[in-house]
């Protein structure tokens, strides 16, 4: 093994690491989003612990759809946003790890 090789392994080994860190993060964000969306349409009856769980997914969701809601208008009742926090979410997994793919 060569000095260049030696050096390619941690830097290959690190960046693996990073995809998988993004894959997964991006993934469970995806799952609290769908978890808040559900909770939004259905009434609990409430429940300190039920309370606890709502607010936590309404406090990390609702600033990240916020920011589709403005650019999207409700279309009557439907809240769309949901349908392009999804996408971009798609996208942008995708994107970093095509940025990280062009390290190794």
């Amino acid at each position: 093994m060569g000095v260049v090789a030696s050096l390619t392994l941690p830097i290959g080994d690190a960046i693996s690491n990073v995809e998988t860190f993004v894959t997964v993060f991006i993934t469970i964000y995806g799952v609290v989003l769908i978890a808040y969306i559900v909770m939004s349409w259905l009434r609990l009856p409430y429940s300190v612990t039920l309370d606890r769980i709502q607010r936590f997914l309404y406090d990390v969701s609702e600033p990240y759809l916020r920011i589709f809601r403005r650019l999207l208008p409700m279309a009557g009742p439907l809240d769309l946003s949901p349908i392009l926090g999804f996408i971009f979410l798609g996208v942008l997994d995708r994107l970093l790890i095509w940025i990280l793919d062009h390290f190794h």
